[in-house]
């Protein structure tokens, strides 16, 4: 038997598995829509309540806390989504034979991106229109006699000149910033519906081809994908202080958005052996890799991290070291600390153990706690921004704190939502994928 022909028969025997003939064990009933609509509506609604009760003042907040408390939670899951798509092109380009059952979730969490980036500009419009720049303080007009405005006028106002004089305050609308954002929604739409379209179509036609086109995709998708997450963490996150900067900080929004989208997947199907689904498909195995994979990026954040920390200090420059020094001292220092315990040395102690990897509760715990953290470190990109000049509100109270609650939810409670829907439509793994032989014989040896 030639190999080809031993190749084409090991594809058919997998098909055959009894795991993945089992529909009850690759599928989730389709009755329970209503709850993930729900959920998006309920995100929608706290989207509004918070931006709407900060406007009104509730518990002394501000309007600049109020959207970016939204912010927080949309620039978070725009990371992790992000980072998703980044990850099913990577196990396409490398033909990772053992990821051939854990794809479709990172498929699910990408499909989210372009969603996630109308959740970034509906605050940014929000922000330029009614608030004129509280978050995006670039946008206020009284901001513009600033040296540091006027020197990156062009990235965010282009081809519109600065207003001097009797129309300093005119509202200039910044195209080349909104210009940027219709850009990343046009690729990242197209490179999310390409990718999981042929994913989707190899699950009724069984043809090898379908993966080469996806692979040949992701050749050219990956590069485009990483400049334009870049640009976007600078446009996003860096921008709300447009004093600051750092040529590591895309970099550093990859990496944060890596960790979340493996914690999200871990705890995904964590949920789904507590359902009793994919066994055989998904097995203790597959958890050992994905934990392999969160202990990589714990240590990566960490090491882009502290490089760009050690960069800053070491340069000494005063619009990059303003930033730091007020989220590493007075009452944010706690805050620091936490985030240096928490995404770093309790993952990594905690993930470096191969029984934890290899133990869906505790993988799934883990997990969680992951997510919390990277909700925490764009928490304290976003945030202090907010606090600066304002007396003693270094940190948020406990009606600040509820409001934070709020907004971040509201952007997890539509992903949540929108996952959930997707999970329910389409089998849970890509049934026909040309890796499945071996992704259902996976073995660790290390």
């Amino acid at each position: 038997m030639s190999q080809i022909s031993a190749e084409s028969a090991s594809v058919r025997a997998a098909i055959n598995h009894p795991a993945l003939r089992d529909l009850s064990n690759i599928t989730l009933p389709t009755g329970s829509k209503a709850m993930s609509q729900g959920l998006i509506g309920v995100g929608a609604v706290l989207a509004i309540a918070t931006i709407g009760l900060a406007k009104a003042g509730l518990a002394g907040v501000s309007a600049a806390q109020g959207l970016a408390a939204v912010h927080v939670g949309a620039c978070s899951v725009l990371a992790i989504c992000c980072a998703a798509t980044i990850f099913v092109m990577i196990f396409h380009l490398l033909n990772a034979g053992w990821t051939a059952t854990v794809r479709r979730q990172f498929e699910h969490i990408a499909a989210f991106t372009p969603f996630a980036l109308i959740f970034v500009a509906v605050i940014a419009l929000v922000d330029l229109f009614m608030f004129h720049g509280k978050l995006f303080t670039w946008m206020d007009p009284a901001m513009r006699s600033d040296h540091f405005l006027q020197k990156k006028w062009a990235y965010f106002y282009l081809p519109a000149a600065l207003p001097t004089g009797e129309h300093a305050s005119d509202l200039v609308f910044p195209l080349f910033f909104f210009a940027r954002m219709a850009f990343y929604a046009v690729l990242w739409t197209f490179l999310t519906r390409r990718l999981i379209s042929l994913s989707r179509a190899q699950d009724t036609h069984p043809d090898p081809y379908l993966s080469a086109k996806a692979r040949f995709t992701s050749s050219w998708g990956i590069l485009a994908m990483a400049l334009s997450t870049a640009f976007a963490g600078f446009d996003y996150t860096m921008s709300l202080d447009f004093r600051f900067f750092s040529t590591m900080w895309g970099v550093y929004f990859f990496a944060g958005g890596a960790y979340g989208a493996i914690a999200v997947v871990i705890f995904l199907f964590a949920r789904l052996n507590a359902a009793g689904k994919l066994k055989g498909l998904v097995t203790q195995e597959h958890f050992h890799d994905l934990g392999k994979l969160m202990f990589t990026f714990t240590i990566f954040w960490a090491y882009i991290a502290f490089s760009q920390y050690f960069l800053i200090w070491y340069s000494n420059l005063p619009e990059e070291t303003h930033y730091m020094i007020y989220r590493t001292e007075n009452s944010w220092k706690t805050f620091f600390v936490a985030i240096i315990l928490g995404h770093f040395a309790f993952p990594f102690l905690f993930f470096i153990s191969r029984i934890v990897k290899k133990n869906v509760g505790l993988a799934a715990l883990g997990a969680l706690v992951a997510l919390l953290f990277h909700v925490a470190d764009v928490y304290w990109i976003v945030r202090p921004l907010t606090y600066t000049g304002v007396p003693d509100a270094e940190v948020p109270g406990a009606g600040r704190f509820l409001i934070d609650a709020l907004g971040i939810l509201a952007a997890f409670a539509c992903f949540a939502g929108f996952v959930a829907m997707r999970m329910r439509s389409v089998p849970l793994v890509a049934v026909n994928d040309p890796w499945m032989p071996e992704s259902l014989e996976h073995k660790n040896y290390v």
